[in-house]
């Protein structure tokens, strides 16, 4: 997740701020939603950098939510579960927007939303191998399940993404490029993780 890449120094001031505001964790992050929802209609009406903005909003409100559960002693299994599941819901607002926005076309060969869909599936793949290695017994404790790491988790596809946005405001293809790249790099990490689990297995 996106907090899990932060020193809790980084944040632990500007969430002790946040938290006199009275929001519980699970309210930060539902919050994230809908800075979302509103990105994915900048999108739809073309405004890419309003998107990109708004994207930007709900990830740090994303990072806010964890940090806030922490310093104020409010970290619990449901909502670290709501939390994932929101990441998806922004994740595909996301992808919902951009491909949207970009309309049909072709690149590289392929048509735009089929890019699209190995960009989706191959994000969904890299959380469900872990998540399913571990209901399996495949791969056990936290610490485990923390190696399979690979090429891009979701910290790394999202900045990724956002650089593309960046630079879909000179080129819709530059954008279009770094969305290919991070498909197949998504699908890649998602591999790596089924490797993992089979030789971790063995």
């Amino acid at each position: 997740m996106l907090k899990a890449r932060f020193k809790p120094e980084e944040t632990d001031r500007l969430a002790k701020g946040l938290a006199a505001l009275g929001f519980s964790p699970n309210a930060w992050t539902l919050l994230s939603l809908f800075p979302a929802l509103a990105g994915m209609a900048a999108l739809i009406y073309g405004r890419l950098a309003w998107g990109l903005f708004l994207f930007s909003l709900s990830a740090f409100i994303d990072i806010v939510d964890g940090t806030v559960a922490r310093v104020t002693g409010q970290a619990s299994i449901k909502g670290a579960f709501i939390d994932g599941v929101v990441d998806r819901y922004v994740e595909l607002l996301l992808y919902l927007g951009l491909l949207l926005y970009l309309g049909r076309g072709d690149f590289f060969g392929l048509p735009r939303e089929i890019w699209f869909m190995l960009l989706f599936f191959g994000s969904l793949m890299t959380t469900f191998v872990r998540a399913y290695a571990d209901h399996r017994g495949l791969v056990k404790g936290e610490a485990e399940l923390k190696r399979m790491g690979g090429l891009l988790e979701r910290f790394e596809r999202l900045m990724l993404l956002y650089a593309g946005m960046l630079l879909g405001l000179f080129n819709t293809e530059w954008m279009m490029a770094v969305i290919a790249i991070t498909a197949l790099l998504a699908n890649l990490t998602a591999l790596q993780r089924i490797v993992f689990a089979i030789r971790h297995a063995e």
